[in-house]
């Protein structure tokens, strides 16, 4: 069975403030200074967690710090107020472990603050491999302790000065139970014989590195499989780029600066003049026209670039095309891929966890469309291990992908 079936019926109790209230927020150093001395008097594990503005600004930084810690309760910290100057809460949260609930989300912004956790427990990640279905913190804490969150304002803008009452007590009330959630769902993993594999996984979020910027990340603007020639393509990839200087010049999400839609109705009209311009969809709004002699200039000019520099149809990302491509071009490869598949996803239902936990899908395909050499179930294992595979996910599946990687087409 998996979590979801193992979760106890319990009554659930609305819970819509803080046990003691909303706190204070810390905004000087004064009061920056106390709480943290109430914080390393507190024991054991640190429940934390950040709010940001995405979707209305461009930099994705912490806004408000959520901190709890039993024994010394939750404080509400700003950093904006603060300048950033975080030293006395680095001092004592970076020698200590963490509990948060989609770790990575939170990571990069508290590290660009010297915030580092010594140790770490995902509670959502734990919930993925303990075989809960859905892991929402609001879902997962009524499912396993009974109470419902007072949610709403997870979209909010953040950036926002003074931060409303009711957002203060959605934000305390995020780290209000994570200490309790981290107890239950550890005793689940251990029951499931998983804790273990989640104490690897947690260490690996940890420690992982900053990603790869993307090599074109003008690629991901939505709707742009709508755009079928060069030419166009090189239009949405220069109104992106012009876009996205604007909008980290005025720190404002790109999308409220001009929207993806937008920016795909400009390359497939192709204007010729401000007026068709503006007589397209948002162009015509009031600060659209004000932008939109700027935003014709890159039009014009992805329109007069030389065949050479236009870019191609198809993104080269460096990995495998399209699996739906492979019967085509690597039957073999389509072999393998589908054996993989199948035999990870039975042993992914009879572990009860999620298949992309069990093993990343994009370290697959890599792995059958240019199989090593060999592919004994030891070697097969330390290409896993070359590519970021955990242990535990090395022992449950190299004998079964070095048995996958033998497939052929036919």
């Amino acid at each position: 069975m998996g979590g979801d079936d193992l979760a106890d019926q319990v009554t659930v109790t609305p819970l819509h403030q803080p046990r003691d209230g909303i706190p204070d927020v810390v905004d000087d150093d004064t009061a920056l200074r106390r709480a943290c001395a109430r914080i390393a008097e507190g024991s054991g594990a640190i429940a934390v967690d950040t709010e940001r503005a995405s979707g209305y600004r461009y930099w994705p930084k912490a806004y408000l710090i959520q901190v709890r810690r039993e024994g010394a309760g939750t404080h509400l910290i700003d950093p904006i107020a603060l300048d950033g100057e975080l030293t006395p809460l680095a001092d004592v949260l970076n020698d200590a472990p963490w509990v948060l609930h989609a770790a990575s989300q939170d990571l990069p912004c508290l590290a660009e603050l010297d915030l580092y956790p010594a140790a770490l427990f995902d509670t959502e990640l734990a919930a993925r491999l303990a075989g809960y279905q859905r892991v929402a913190l609001g879902t997962i804490v009524e499912q396993l302790l009974g109470y419902r969150l007072e949610k709403g304002h997870s979209a909010a803008d953040w950036s926002t000065r003074p931060l409303p009452a009711a957002w203060l007590n959605y934000a305390a009330l995020d780290v209000e139970l994570l200490l309790a959630l981290r107890d239950r769902l550890a005793e689940e993993l251990e029951r499931q014989g998983k804790l273990a594999w989640a104490e690897q996984e947690f260490e690996a979020v940890r420690t992982a590195p900053a990603p790869e910027p993307k090599a074109e990340p003008w690629r991901r603007t939505s709707g742009i499989h709508k755009i079928r020639t060069p030419r166009a393509l090189a239009t949405v990839r220069a109104l992106w780029h012009a876009r996205d200087q604007l909008a980290r010049k005025r720190d404002r999400a790109p999308g409220r600066v001009l929207p993806d839609s937008a920016i795909i109705a400009a390359a497939s009209a192709d204007p010729r003049t401000v007026e068709q311009l503006r007589a397209l969809p948002v162009f015509g709004g009031k600060m659209q026209r004000r932008l939109s002699p700027m935003w014709l200039r890159h039009i014009q000019a992805a329109r007069g670039l030389p065949k050479a520099e236009l870019p191609s149809a198809a993104q080269n990302n460096g990995g495998p095309p399209p699996p739906n491509r492979w019967a085509d071009r690597d039957p073999d490869a389509a072999a393998r891929l589908s054996a993989a598949r199948t035999g990870l996803t039975e042993l992914a239902e009879r572990l009860q966890l999620p298949v992309e936990n069990l093993l990343l899908p994009d370290l697959v395909r890599r792995l059958c469309w240019e199989p090593p050499d060999d592919v004994s179930p030891d070697a097969v294992a330390a290409e896993l291990a070359a590519r970021g595979a955990r242990p535990w996910q090395i022992e449950q599946t190299a004998e079964l992908l070095s048995e996958a990687l033998r497939s052929r087409a036919g």
